[in-house]
């Protein structure tokens, strides 16, 4: 009888805390999907379910004549997918010849991604903007492009390194007696077994462009450059700017892309992939 009290008291509180979970996160979605229903553009009366609600904020950003977001979003699903592609295939390589090879300064270099990670990136943004004015690439995708990248490699390539350590070096073993060079052992045999890890690799490269604001409002000066984040905050801290309705609208947006590819990787976020990979 004690026993099934526990059970019942530890489910009971699982419950609890799942639901308390779920109010902080659901509550501010339906503020911000209902203030960009709202009528108007201030969000003094504005409510989670409003009685007159209305497309027009969704329509006035996606007119391409009298606003730049629709370029905005563009510019920000461009930086994002070369971001994940290059992030993705550098990661990947490198994680593997970490965890496959030994080679000169292996251990220093590991060490030195930790110790880039413990340093804050505010405190680099000075460094970021000079080179980026002297090497010609100020107010560019690509300077973003090469920071986020940059930015991206260090822990990630330790995640992918402990994950490649998982993947039993008897499959590169026996490949390579069948005959099997360094390249398709890696691309035919161990990157289908690391899809897990790449799947989160790739969902946090997507990512960053699309939360990313300080680095992005330092380099980029045009207006039509803008990405999403640079975008709509300009749309709400001008003189005259002050339409958070539409600020709401395009946030909403914002998550459909981010949703799509959770969603279409969310199948290899689950690891145990390499489970039974030596049997047989």
């Amino acid at each position: 009888m004690n026993m099934k009290i526990q059970r019942i008291i530890r489910l009971s509180l699982s419950y609890v805390g799942l639901a308390l979970a779920s109010i902080v996160v659901i509550y501010p979605i339906l503020w911000i999907i209902g203030s960009s229903l709202n009528p108007g553009d201030s969000l003094s009366n504005s409510s989670m379910f409003p009685k007159h609600a209305t497309l027009a904020h969704y329509k006035e950003l996606l007119d391409l004549k009298n606003s730049y977001y629709v370029r905005w979003y563009w510019n920000t699903l461009k930086i994002s997918i070369i971001t994940m592609v290059l992030s993705v295939a550098m990661v990947g390589l490198m994680g593997y010849s970490y965890s496959r090879y030994q080679f000169v300064g292996r251990k220093n270099s590991l060490m030195l991604f930790l110790i880039l990670q413990m340093v804050p990136q505010f405190s680099a943004l000075i460094a970021i903007y000079v080179l980026a004015y002297l090497s010609g690439l100020l107010d560019t995708h690509l300077a973003l492009i090469l920071i986020y990248v940059g930015g991206l490699l260090p822990m990630n390539t330790w995640l992918a390194k402990g994950y490649f350590d998982t993947i039993p070096k008897e499959l590169d073993e026996s490949a390579r007696m069948d005959g099997a060079g360094h390249f398709r052992i890696f691309y035919q045999i161990i990157l289908p077994l690391a899809k897990p890890i790449l799947a989160v690799i790739a969902l946090f490269s997507f990512i960053t462009p699309f939360t990313d604001f300080i680095l992005a409002t330092i380099l980029l000066r045009s207006e039509e450059k803008y990405t999403l984040a640079v975008g709509l905050y300009r749309m709400i801290s001008g003189q005259l700017g002050n339409s958070f309705t539409g600020f709401a609208a395009g946030a909403v947006l914002i998550a459909i892309p981010i949703s799509l590819l959770f969603l279409s990787l969310q199948k290899y976020f689950v690891s145990g992939l390499t489970a039974g990979g030596t049997k047989g």
